[in-house]
């Protein structure tokens, strides 16, 4: 396939269709609770170019991963991600989230710590917001400071309340008990 496509595939999920994008190089993108034409319609402007792969190796591998981790086999995922189109910090932000283990969180200003950059919590949680791999990168083990969940979703569809439920829910998956505050 060539490097400046990118293929899509849409995995059935309790809450809805995931939707995965891969390159030949790797994952571009990860959405829940989004509608196919929204998220086609996102990725093709943030990348600026059309939807045009086939089916490749990497989505195939995301699929499976993604159905894996769904029926409850799998806790972490070893895919390539294509995020050259994001800016450092945010690719900074990510790696660190994907260090996060199965059935633990971290809060904001924690990561922000780990990433030597003390007192940056709300800059990471903007990159955490701007995620465009969700889910593969797990920002839903990221919470606030106090404890409760904090955002989750960025620009995905849906309500926010929607998005604190899919939070919750994959955390419980994990053992992870915070309950979505309705204040």
């Amino acid at each position: 396939m060539p490097a400046d496509t990118f293929a899509i595939a849409a995995v059935a999920a309790p809450w809805g269709p995931v939707h995965i994008a891969a390159t030949s190089t790797g994952v571009v993108a990860l959405e829940i609770l989004a509608p196919r034409e929204d998220f086609v319609d996102r990725l093709e402007r943030r990348l600026r170019r059309e939807v045009g792969g086939t089916w490749n190796p990497i989505l195939e591998s995301a699929v499976n991963q993604v159905e894996e981790f769904l029926a409850g086999r799998r806790r972490a995922f070893d895919l390539p991600l294509d995020l050259e189109d994001r800016p450092p910090w945010d690719r900074t932000v990510f790696a660190a989230i994907r260090e996060i283990p199965w059935g633990g969180v971290t809060s904001y200003g924690r990561l922000a710590r780990r990433i030597d950059k003390a007192g940056a919590a709300r800059a990471v949680g903007g990159a955490v917001g701007r995620c465009p791999i969700g889910l593969i990168i797990p920002c839903h083990r990221v919470i606030a400071g106090d404890g409760s969940l904090g955002g989750y979703g960025g620009d995905w569809f849906g309500s926010r309340e929607r998005h604190l439920d899919l939070k919750s829910e994959l955390l419980a998956r994990e053992g992870i008990d915070i309950p979505v505050s309705r204040h």
